[in-house]
């Protein structure tokens, strides 16, 4: 705390005290004479200062509070209802529900919502295990795209049990409501299945969330003959389950059909609300077969309504029809819009069998050669097998991208640290978010440092899908300048996040990688890129400076950041989430004066990106401000003198700090925390990692630089860094190396290869690898040994497992965290076409 801020709180004790002696000495006088009422006037005086001081800090907490959930006051990045079906009717249609297996929405505050559960009858005794949304634990998989190019179509294999599943979508553009969609689910036996064919219900629903229309057409026993609906953005329209048929010759197949229609429960809701109907039991019997039960929902379209005092009006609907059959069979559903078949267009023919068929091969097709022409891993000798793995991992990235929309948590900078575990969040205002996620099962919403690693795949691919997201991600900043670092917008959302991290905190930052994707757009040139950039400049220039000056550090050019854990008595070393590597070994006991390597680079990174900008978009004040920032950001003689640590012969970070630091048992307490000899100082923090590599990662060093070395050195050695998997995230060597930080908490960032802080050590090597200097050799031999290695583990564990992982082993490869985990791990592509 400075000297400054003790005086301002010593102020009101001081006018208290004179207040109390004013007041002793009025009453001794009883108010006579002059004396008496200079007394009274000094009381009303001081009175007055102490009403001043309070309200202004009233004023000031409120002040703060307003901004905090304010939205920038600068001019969107994106024109006026980008979103909608009248500006970008391609993208109005979409699989934005990542966290369902197989689902389709519209990118509206309100949207209508389609999905698929489905059931294996008689698996097992009672209710049938129902499959709905992506889950860690509930022995799917492998599942993903195999095919999805972010726009018009894709295909999914979902492997449950003995059964396979495979979804796949096809939109085609026509009216002025974004369009007609058509599925197709495919049910087979697992190829190794033995045991006799199955019997299985699919369930495929549709649920508005406001006032919107929804009209079934009842048919016999429980099948509809379709849907039609009306709502602002969609106009009129139609869906329709059409009959089944076998998947090989496409035979009629017998099916038998349950319907449900209610009012809708939430959309967290759904799935139990459909197991709390399937209560009724039902007999399937195709002509000449034996009858199989089956649990099923009612089979008289009766409405039924769950909201509370019957109050219907604007609640939405759900409405969910009921499949059951023999195992194989293809079923088919069409959504058909109405206005796609005005205008002489209503001859217009469904999208279904043959034409569905055909759709789909056109835009396999399609797809595949846009691959090879935009990655050109054929034309770099990469094997079918390494082919087909680049266009998984695209595939489950821009397969994962959601639309979101709702009201974030926020707890607001008070100026004062670690005063805002007192204050209570507040609301922030609605807004929408189109961004890709790290993973549909655990983490399926927007993740701001994740997003910048997501994008530098999403452009090369689709420049315009990129703008989108960036321009959406822009959106979410406040009057501050600041951008909440997770978003769980609205209750999808919000279900699946754990409530200690529904909050956010206005003075926490996160690595501000999504410059990454803006560098990259200023080195292709695009000219719709280069316009997107000129009306999203503001908005990053906020977006810095609230960084650069938010986190700045204890010394000038030096920067921390805010929101570390405590030194709790049950962590082994007090946790950063700000800075996106979670429990990475930063200095033993946080404090003020710490400096921060990571933060520091990645400060420099945007201030050199924004001077850049400013000057190719024409913005000379922007340019010449930031310009003497960057520079001195730049100069390797400011970074070696508040972090390179000679004693350890590598840049670090700095605190106060011990290594004599361990958990151990104490009764009836767990693991606890001790700290022994020696006591914690003002030092280098001895934690050789990634942090150690930041100067190099972002390419903040010349190619001459006598510390470029040193950090190969410790890059290249594996009794530090290097592995037969990739670069792990902590030297084998540290005293942290796969410890737990708490009882219940293992490693995280403690020696696991991650695939985001590799890309960019690829990206340094292969960028030194083509500038003349000492280590040009050196480091074009082992971009060539690491790339290999990483894209070696990645495949293996792709062959054996089904899924791209979280984080891998550096002991032995193997998958780990949290999977399918297509986020940042899909840059596996970029390191296959060597594209950084």
């Amino acid at each position: 705390m400075t000297r400054g801020e003790r005086r301002r709180r010593a102020a009101p004790a001081e006018g208290v005290r004179a207040a109390e002696r004013a007041a002793r000495s009025s009453a001794a006088r009883k108010g006579g004479g002059i004396h008496g009422a200079a007394g009274g006037a000094a009381l009303a005086v001081v009175v007055l200062s102490l009403a001043l001081g309070l309200s202004g800090r009233w004023l000031l907490a409120w002040y703060r509070v307003r901004r905090a959930v304010t939205l920038h006051s600068a001019t969107p990045a994106l024109p006026p209802n980008s979103s909608s079906p009248a500006v970008a009717p391609d993208l109005f249609w979409g699989t934005y529900r990542p966290h369902v297996y197989f689902g389709m929405k519209t990118r509206s505050p309100q949207p209508l919502l389609t999905g698929l559960m489905w059931a294996q009858q008689g698996a097992t005794p009672g209710i049938p295990k129902l499959r709905h949304t992506c889950e860690q634990g509930d022995g799917v998989g492998p599942y993903g795209w195999e095919f999805h190019d972010g726009l018009s179509f894709g295909r999914q294999h979902i492997q449950d049990g003995a059964l396979k599943l495979t979804t796949e979508f096809v939109k085609r553009p026509g009216g002025q409501h974004g369009g007609d969609w058509s599925w197709r689910v495919t049910v087979e036996p697992q190829a190794s299945a033995t045991s006799a064919l199955p019997l299985v219900s699919l369930f495929f629903y549709v649920v508005t969330d406001g006032k919107e229309v929804l009209v079934p057409e009842a048919g016999a026993k429980g099948q509809l003959k379709f849907i039609s609906g009306h709502t602002n953005e969609l106009g009129d329209f139609r869906l329709t389950l059409l009959p089944p048929t076998s998947p090989v010759d496409t035979a009629p197949k017998y099916g038998s059909y349950n319907v449900f229609w209610s009012s809708n429960p939430g959309l967290p809701l759904l799935t139990e609300m459909v197991k709390s109907r399937l209560n009724s039991w039902f007999q399937h019997q195709p002509p000449g077969a034996s009858p199989e039960r089956y649990l099923g929902l009612p089979r008289s379209l009766k409405w039924e309504d769950r909201s509370p005092n019957g109050q219907r009006q604007g609640q939405g609907q759900f409405l969910i029809q009921q499949v059951t059959l023999k195992v194989p069979f293809s079923v088919e559903l069409v959504f058909e819009s109405g206005s796609a078949r005005v205008g002489g267009s209503q001859a217009l023919e469904q999208l279904a069998g043959s034409r569905l068929t055909q759709a789909l091969e056109n835009h396999v097709e399609a797809f595949r050669e846009r691959f090879e022409k935009t990655f050109e891993l054929k034309k770099k000798g990469l094997s079918p097998e390494e082919q087909t793995l680049g266009q998984i991992a695209l595939s489950g990235l821009l397969g994962g991208i959601g639309y979101f929309y709702g009201q974030g948590l926020v707890l607001p900078d008070t100026g004062v640290e670690g005063s805002e575990q007192k204050a209570d969040p507040v609301l922030f205002p609605p807004v929408p978010l189109f961004t890709a996620v790290p993973s549909r099962s655990f983490f399926p919403r927007g993740f701001l440092w994740d997003e910048g690693f997501h994008q530098l795949v999403i452009q090369r691919w689709d420049p315009h899908l990129t703008r989108e997201a960036l321009g959406h991600w822009l959106g979410l900043l406040n009057a501050d300048g600041w951008i909440g670092r997770e978003q769980v917008l609205g209750d999808e959302a919000r279900s699946r996040v754990p409530p200690e991290f529904l909050v956010q905190r206005a003075a926490h930052a996160n690595p501000p990688t999504l410059l990454l994707p803006v560098a990259h757009m200023l080195e292709a040139g695009d000219p719709a890129d280069l316009a997107f950039l000129h009306r999203a400049f503001p908005r990053l220039h906020a977006w810095f400076s609230w960084l650069h000056q938010s986190q700045a550090g204890p010394v000038p050019l030096s920067y921390r950041w805010r929101g570390r854990d405590p030194a709790l008595p049950h962590l082994l070393n007090p946790k950063t989430l700000s800075s996106g590597l979670d429990d990475y070994p930063r200095a033993s006991h946080p404090s003020t004066a710490e400096r921060h390597l990571d933060l520091r680079c990645w400060v420099a990174l945007g201030a050199r990106v924004l001077v850049r900008l400013a000057e190719q978009l024409g913005e000379a004040k922007a340019a010449a401000d930031l310009s003497p920032l960057a520079t001195s950001l730049e100069a390797e003689a400011g970074l070696n003198e508040l972090h390179w640590a000679p004693e350890l012969g590598v840049f670090a970070d700095f605190g106060n700090h011990t290594k004599a630091v361990q958990l151990k048992p104490r009764p009836h307490q767990g693991l606890v925390r001790v700290v022994g000899r020696p006591p914690p100082r003002m030092q280098y923090v001895d934690a050789l990692g990634y942090v150690s590599l930041f100067p190099f990662l972002l390419r903040l060093l010349s190619p001459s630089s006598s510390h470029l070395g040193p950090l190969l050195d410790v890059l290249a050695d594996s009794r530090h860094l290097w592995s037969p998997f990739g670069l792990r995230s902590l030297a084998a060597s540290s005293s942290f190396y796969g410890q737990h930080n708490s009882e219940h908490d293992p490693p995280y960032w403690r020696g696991a290869v991650w695939l985001n802080l590799n890309y960019l050590a690829l990206g340094a090597l292969h960028h030194y690898g083509h500038l003349e200097g000492p280590h040009q050799a050196r480091a074009a031999k082992l971009y060539s040994e690491l790339r290999a290695n990483v894209v070696g583990n990645v495949w293996r564990q792709y062959r054996a497992t089904g899924f791209l992982w979280e984080q891998y082993s550096d002991r032995d490869g193997r998958g780990m965290g949290c999977r399918p985990f297509q986020g940042w791990t899909s840059l596996v592509l970029l390191v296959m076409a060597d594209d950084y």
